[in-house]
């Protein structure tokens, strides 16, 4: 039909920590959902993956977006920009990317604070 019904899991190490809402009917999704999450000081990426709901079967998956802690080392500073979405299952064509914002805030005692905003799709 041209569009899809996209939600977001976040994984952190593979384990599925969130889901959005589904933004019905829409190429360009926009959640405007804010979530807080501890990571382990040991943690190895945040993986955000958008997935198309489909009522009738299995939803889709669009593609995911990884940000491994190397990634952020190589960063200090934090980055900002669109990120393509690469494929989950090789014999599906992704499109799509997001633009993503992640820093690392200061420190809370041993703990490093991990700022991720994913400030819109397409």
């Amino acid at each position: 039909t041209g569009s899809s019904d996209p939600y977001c899991i976040v994984k952190i190490d593979d384990e599925a920590i969130i889901r959005t809402a589904t933004v019905w009917k829409t190429l360009s999704p926009f959640w405007g959902e804010e979530y807080e999450v501890h990571l382990q000081p040991t943690f190895h990426s945040v993986s955000i993956y958008v997935m198309d709901e489909d009522a009738l079967s299995r939803d889709d998956v669009i593609g995911k977006v990884c940000i491994t802690r190397d990634m952020l080392a190589e960063h200090p500073k934090g980055y900002s920009g669109w990120v393509s979405l690469s494929e989950v299952d090789p014999d599906e064509e992704v499109q799509g990317e997001i633009h993503l914002r992640g820093e690392v805030l200061g420190s809370q005692g041993s703990r490093r604070l991990l700022c991720c905003t994913v400030l819109e799709a397409r």
